[in-house]
Protein backbone atom coordinates (compact mmCIF):
# COMPACT_ATOMS: atom_id res chain seq x y z
CA UNK A 1 0.00 0.00 0.00
CA UNK A 2 1.43 3.77 -0.88
CA UNK A 3 0.80 4.79 2.95
CA UNK A 4 1.18 1.73 5.60
CA UNK A 5 0.57 4.13 8.29
CA UNK A 6 -3.02 3.15 10.10
CA UNK A 7 -4.57 5.95 12.95
CA UNK A 8 -5.36 4.19 16.32
CA UNK A 9 -8.64 6.02 16.57
CA UNK A 10 -9.65 5.00 20.27
CA UNK A 11 -11.67 8.65 21.63
CA UNK A 12 -14.52 8.39 23.63
CA UNK A 13 -16.69 11.00 21.52
CA UNK A 14 -17.43 10.63 18.26
CA UNK A 15 -16.80 14.12 16.90
CA UNK A 16 -13.33 14.64 18.34
CA UNK A 17 -12.33 11.50 16.83
CA UNK A 18 -13.98 12.36 12.94
CA UNK A 19 -12.64 15.89 13.47
CA UNK A 20 -8.86 14.28 14.35
CA UNK A 21 -9.74 11.81 11.61
CA UNK A 22 -10.26 14.88 9.06
CA UNK A 23 -7.22 16.51 10.02
CA UNK A 24 -4.77 13.64 9.25
CA UNK A 25 -6.59 11.95 6.66
CA UNK A 26 -4.27 12.85 3.90
CA UNK A 27 -1.30 11.75 5.44
CA UNK A 28 -2.20 8.14 6.55
CA UNK A 29 -3.70 4.99 4.83
CA UNK A 30 -6.59 3.98 7.11
CA UNK A 31 -8.11 3.74 10.70
CA UNK A 32 -7.55 1.18 13.13
CA UNK A 33 -10.78 0.95 15.36
CA UNK A 34 -10.09 -0.60 18.73
CA UNK A 35 -12.24 -2.33 21.55
CA UNK A 36 -12.44 1.53 23.00
CA UNK A 37 -14.13 2.55 19.98
CA UNK A 38 -16.10 -0.36 19.61
CA UNK A 39 -17.55 -0.62 22.72
CA UNK A 40 -18.30 2.96 23.40
CA UNK A 41 -19.87 3.69 19.68
CA UNK A 42 -20.80 0.58 18.15
CA UNK A 43 -22.01 -0.29 14.72
CA UNK A 44 -22.80 3.45 14.42
CA UNK A 45 -19.65 4.35 15.27
CA UNK A 46 -18.02 1.93 12.85
CA UNK A 47 -19.87 2.92 9.77
CA UNK A 48 -19.69 7.02 10.53
CA UNK A 49 -15.64 6.55 10.24
CA UNK A 50 -16.07 4.62 7.16
CA UNK A 51 -18.26 7.08 5.32
CA UNK A 52 -14.86 9.61 5.62
CA UNK A 53 -13.48 7.38 3.02
CA UNK A 54 -10.68 5.35 4.47
CA UNK A 55 -10.26 1.63 5.01
CA UNK A 56 -11.24 0.30 8.20
CA UNK A 57 -9.11 -2.16 10.30
CA UNK A 58 -11.06 -3.57 13.19
CA UNK A 59 -8.88 -4.32 15.99
CA UNK A 60 -11.78 -6.58 17.95
CA UNK A 61 -8.86 -9.65 18.63
CA UNK A 62 -11.54 -12.49 19.00
CA UNK A 63 -10.52 -15.13 20.97
CA UNK A 64 -13.39 -17.93 22.35
CA UNK A 65 -14.38 -21.18 20.40
CA UNK A 66 -13.85 -22.02 16.62
CA UNK A 67 -18.04 -21.58 16.35
CA UNK A 68 -18.19 -18.45 18.25
CA UNK A 69 -15.18 -16.70 16.49
CA UNK A 70 -16.20 -17.76 13.16
CA UNK A 71 -20.20 -16.46 13.91
CA UNK A 72 -18.43 -12.94 15.16
CA UNK A 73 -16.38 -12.68 11.54
CA UNK A 74 -19.77 -13.14 9.92
CA UNK A 75 -21.53 -10.35 12.13
CA UNK A 76 -19.27 -7.40 11.05
CA UNK A 77 -19.09 -8.17 7.69
CA UNK A 78 -21.70 -5.32 7.25
CA UNK A 79 -18.41 -3.25 8.06
CA UNK A 80 -16.43 -4.32 5.36
CA UNK A 81 -13.50 -3.80 7.49
CA UNK A 82 -10.05 -4.21 5.40
CA UNK A 83 -8.60 -5.89 8.20
CA UNK A 84 -9.80 -7.81 11.50
CA UNK A 85 -7.64 -9.11 14.40
CA UNK A 86 -7.94 -12.34 15.81
CA UNK A 87 -5.60 -14.01 18.92
CA UNK A 88 -3.64 -16.75 17.40
CA UNK A 89 -3.39 -17.99 20.97
CA UNK A 90 -6.75 -19.18 20.32
CA UNK A 91 -5.82 -22.41 18.35
CA UNK A 92 -4.99 -23.55 14.87
CA UNK A 93 -9.47 -24.84 14.86
CA UNK A 94 -10.34 -21.32 15.80
CA UNK A 95 -8.15 -19.40 13.12
CA UNK A 96 -9.04 -21.77 10.27
CA UNK A 97 -13.12 -21.24 11.09
CA UNK A 98 -11.87 -17.13 11.50
CA UNK A 99 -10.55 -17.30 8.20
CA UNK A 100 -13.08 -18.86 6.01
CA UNK A 101 -15.69 -17.26 7.77
CA UNK A 102 -14.50 -13.65 6.80
CA UNK A 103 -15.03 -11.67 3.98
CA UNK A 104 -13.93 -11.43 1.08
CA UNK A 105 -10.80 -9.53 0.60
CA UNK A 106 -10.77 -8.81 4.72
CA UNK A 107 -7.42 -9.87 5.77
CA UNK A 108 -7.45 -11.80 9.40
CA UNK A 109 -4.42 -11.62 10.88
CA UNK A 110 -3.47 -12.89 14.35
CA UNK A 111 -2.21 -11.10 17.32
CA UNK A 112 0.97 -12.69 18.33
CA UNK A 113 2.07 -11.04 21.65
CA UNK A 114 0.76 -7.54 23.02
CA UNK A 115 3.35 -5.09 22.32
CA UNK A 116 2.79 -4.05 26.43
CA UNK A 117 4.09 -7.34 27.50
CA UNK A 118 8.04 -8.31 28.05
CA UNK A 119 9.41 -11.72 28.99
CA UNK A 120 8.90 -11.03 32.13
CA UNK A 121 5.15 -11.19 31.33
CA UNK A 122 5.28 -14.32 29.50
CA UNK A 123 6.88 -16.27 32.29
CA UNK A 124 4.10 -14.81 34.79
CA UNK A 125 1.73 -16.89 32.52
CA UNK A 126 3.58 -19.75 31.98
CA UNK A 127 4.97 -19.38 28.82
CA UNK A 128 8.97 -20.15 28.45
CA UNK A 129 11.41 -18.41 26.37
CA UNK A 130 11.72 -15.43 24.68
CA UNK A 131 9.45 -13.04 23.33
CA UNK A 132 10.66 -13.66 19.97
CA UNK A 133 10.34 -17.44 20.39
CA UNK A 134 6.87 -17.04 21.32
CA UNK A 135 5.39 -14.70 18.24
CA UNK A 136 7.59 -17.26 15.97
CA UNK A 137 5.30 -20.47 17.16
CA UNK A 138 2.47 -18.72 16.72
CA UNK A 139 3.19 -16.93 13.56
CA UNK A 140 4.48 -20.54 11.78
CA UNK A 141 0.64 -21.86 13.48
CA UNK A 142 -0.85 -18.77 12.12
CA UNK A 143 0.72 -19.68 8.37
CA UNK A 144 -0.64 -23.32 8.56
CA UNK A 145 -4.28 -22.26 9.73
CA UNK A 146 -4.23 -20.17 6.32
CA UNK A 147 -4.46 -16.46 8.18
CA UNK A 148 -3.03 -13.45 5.94
CA UNK A 149 -0.81 -12.42 8.43
CA UNK A 150 0.24 -11.45 12.14
CA UNK A 151 0.59 -8.77 14.33
CA UNK A 152 3.85 -8.28 16.09
CA UNK A 153 6.31 -5.48 17.57
CA UNK A 154 8.92 -4.20 15.51
CA UNK A 155 11.11 -6.03 17.04
CA UNK A 156 10.15 -9.77 15.97
CA UNK A 157 9.36 -8.12 12.42
CA UNK A 158 11.75 -8.67 10.76
CA UNK A 159 12.56 -12.22 11.86
CA UNK A 160 9.07 -13.42 11.07
CA UNK A 161 9.13 -12.11 7.60
CA UNK A 162 12.35 -14.04 6.69
CA UNK A 163 9.94 -17.19 8.18
CA UNK A 164 6.77 -15.97 6.00
CA UNK A 165 7.62 -14.34 3.24
CA UNK A 166 4.25 -13.16 1.78
CA UNK A 167 2.79 -12.52 4.58
CA UNK A 168 0.88 -9.59 5.78
CA UNK A 169 2.62 -8.18 9.25
CA UNK A 170 0.60 -5.35 11.34
CA UNK A 171 2.90 -3.92 13.46
CA UNK A 172 1.79 -1.87 16.60
CA UNK A 173 3.45 0.08 19.59
CA UNK A 174 5.33 2.34 17.43
CA UNK A 175 6.74 5.68 18.75
CA UNK A 176 8.67 8.34 16.17
CA UNK A 177 11.12 9.32 18.87
CA UNK A 178 12.31 7.60 22.71
CA UNK A 179 9.98 10.01 24.64
CA UNK A 180 6.39 9.22 25.16
CA UNK A 181 6.34 5.13 25.02
CA UNK A 182 3.29 4.87 27.57
CA UNK A 183 2.43 1.15 28.24
CA UNK A 184 4.64 -0.43 25.36
CA UNK A 185 7.81 -1.97 26.15
CA UNK A 186 8.77 -3.29 22.89
CA UNK A 187 9.07 -0.49 20.78
CA UNK A 188 10.38 0.97 17.45
CA UNK A 189 10.29 3.70 15.13
CA UNK A 190 7.77 3.51 12.02
CA UNK A 191 10.55 3.39 9.68
CA UNK A 192 13.02 0.65 11.19
CA UNK A 193 9.13 -1.14 11.33
CA UNK A 194 8.91 -0.49 7.36
CA UNK A 195 12.53 -1.67 6.76
CA UNK A 196 12.28 -4.72 8.61
CA UNK A 197 8.83 -6.09 6.30
CA UNK A 198 5.68 -4.58 8.47
CA UNK A 199 2.57 -4.04 5.91
CA UNK A 200 0.77 -2.13 8.24
CA UNK A 201 2.29 0.96 11.04
CA UNK A 202 -0.16 1.19 13.50
CA UNK A 203 0.33 4.96 15.21
CA UNK A 204 -1.95 6.45 17.94
CA UNK A 205 -0.74 8.88 20.73
CA UNK A 206 2.50 10.31 18.57
CA UNK A 207 -0.61 11.57 16.16
CA UNK A 208 -3.81 11.73 18.24
CA UNK A 209 -1.90 13.60 21.69
CA UNK A 210 0.29 15.66 19.66
CA UNK A 211 -0.30 19.16 19.86
CA UNK A 212 -0.26 19.74 16.25
CA UNK A 213 -1.91 16.23 15.01
CA UNK A 214 -1.66 16.79 10.71
CA UNK A 215 2.01 18.13 11.46
CA UNK A 216 2.86 14.82 13.40
CA UNK A 217 1.10 12.40 10.93
CA UNK A 218 2.72 14.53 8.24
CA UNK A 219 6.38 14.06 9.96
CA UNK A 220 5.66 10.53 10.52
CA UNK A 221 4.67 10.31 6.40
CA UNK A 222 7.65 11.91 5.46
CA UNK A 223 10.27 9.47 7.14
CA UNK A 224 8.76 6.35 4.82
Amino acid sequence: MSNPVYLALDLPQIEPAKALLHKVKAHIGGVKLGLEFFCAHGGHGVHEIARMGLPVFLDLKFHDIPNTVAGAMQAIHVYEPSIVTIHAGGGRAMMEDAKAAAAEGCKVVGVTMLTSLDEKDLARTGVDGSPRDHVMRLAELAEKAGLDGIVCSGQEVGEVRKQWKDGFFVVPGLRPGTNGIGDQKRIVTPRKARDDGASVLVIGRPISRADDPEAAARAIEATL
